[in-house]
């Protein structure tokens, strides 16, 4: 369980203001001290994320988020981090107060988790007041489950709503879907450069393997240079190439009529986010003008290396095609501009370490900007003029 990357676990924050328990229920639903509790409010400055096996779930990961009504300058940075999580969750947790007659922080956050089409679960910690419950309920006008962090109580009943909402999530597992069958022959061409990382290979490569072994496929592997030969011993052609984007064009170069072609960062396209929206960024893309500007968006952070995809390979290919007066802009990580209106177009990563909904957040904002958004795989295939030959 604890081997499983974050980006496929289903993730559950849990909000509330200032010492309502929400680190008590953290560490009830890990059965373990997580994150630090204290009587004293703000104990929790950042999101802790926490590792966990849940029944009806599997692997999962619980954020213990800083209160909502936290005050002061280093309060609004706080209030800002807790914010941030909601990119990131599948499923929304509110541990109310007891009811004061105040729920104008609720009903904001309620309306924030909606917005970004977050489900919710409102639990009523530290009371057993049956009036409390009435109340929050007539004022949110959602229903409240009381639970205690001390004695367990609805914790049961917690576990059972959290299982329910994830088998009504609508995340994509099968990162191949319908482009294969049990017993397909399928090659997977890795380069083998100063990009791979020594002595493994790199987390997409290893999901589409894993993927392909479920299936019951022939999974074949091999660097470019070592394609001809290997396809020179098979007495078929593939079924299905999949290679990294940077050698699409290498790599359609030498590939068998028969076969089609993809690349993992293709299908993370689909598995991560929406591949429509992502093939209609790529249009917007071809029709650039000189000028343009472009953000390249990295879901993880790294130590860029001479030829690194997105710092270097991809703003030369943009830059030949459009003319050296382009501006290129690149973040990682959570480093995403609220405001995304003085691009012409967004980049985007396949996202193998960022969650579906993260993903799809960030597709949500820049069509709300109107911005085009597209992916590095349908990109560079798009500028490659192979795109048309590319399945996903």
């Amino acid at each position: 369980m604890t081997t499983i990357a974050r980006s496929n676990r289903y993730h559950i924050g849990i909000f509330g203001r200032r010492n309502a328990g929400k680190s008590s229920l953290v560490n009830a639903l890990a059965g373990q001290e997580v994150s630090i509790v204290s009587d004293v409010a703000g104990t929790t400055t950042d999101t802790v994320w926490k590792n966990i096996e849940l029944p009806g779930v599997g692997a999962a990961v619980i954020g213990d988020t800083a209160g909502y009504d936290d005050e002061g300058a280093l309060g609004a940075l706080r209030v800002s981090s807790t914010r941030k999580a909601i990119a990131r969750i599948d499923l929304a947790i509110i541990l109310l107060s007891p009811f004061n007659g105040d729920a104008a922080p609720e009903k904001e956050w309620v309306a924030m988790l909606e917005n970004a089409a977050v489900p919710i679960i409102c639990l009523l910690g530290k009371s057993d007041a049956a009036t409390d419950v009435a109340a929050w309920q007539e004022t949110l006008q959602r229903e409240v489950h009381p639970v205690s962090a001390v004695t367990s109580e609805g914790k049961e009943k917690l576990l059972a709503l959290i299982a329910e909402n994830y088998k009504k999530d609508d995340n994509i597992d099968d990162i191949t879907h319908s482009l294969v069958k049990a017993g397909d022959t399928v090659l997977l061409v890795m380069p083998q450069d100063a990009q791979a990382p020594q002595g493994r290979l790199i987390l997409p490569q290893v999901q589409t393997l894993r993927n392909l072994l479920d299936k019951h496929c022939l999974a074949l592997c091999c660097a470019p240079e070592e394609m001809p030969l290997l396809l020179s011993q098979l007495k078929e052609p593939p079924s299905l190439v999949i290679t990294d984007s940077q050698v699409f064009a290498q790599v359609e170069k030498m590939l068998p009529s028969a076969s089609r072609l993809t690349s993992f960062s293709v299908l993370m396209a689909r598995h991560k986010g929406d591949i429509e929206s992502f093939r209609k960024g790529a249009e917007a893309l071809l029709s650039l003008q000189p000028g343009a500007r472009i953000l390249i968006a990295e879901a993880c952070s790294h130590i860029p290396q001479n030829e690194d995809i997105g710092r270097v390979k991809l703003p030369r290919l943009l830059r030949k095609r459009f003319g050296e007066e382009i501006t290129v802009d690149v973040v990682s990580g959570n480093d995403f501009p609220a405001d995304l209106s003085s691009y012409d177009i967004v980049i985007h990563c396949g996202a193998c370490m960022f969650t579906r909904r993260h993903v799809m957040s960030r597709l949500r904002q820049a069509k709300a900007q109107n911005v085009p958004i597209t992916n590095y795989g349908i990109a560079i295939a798009a500028l490659t003029g192979i795109l048309p030959k590319v399945v996903y």
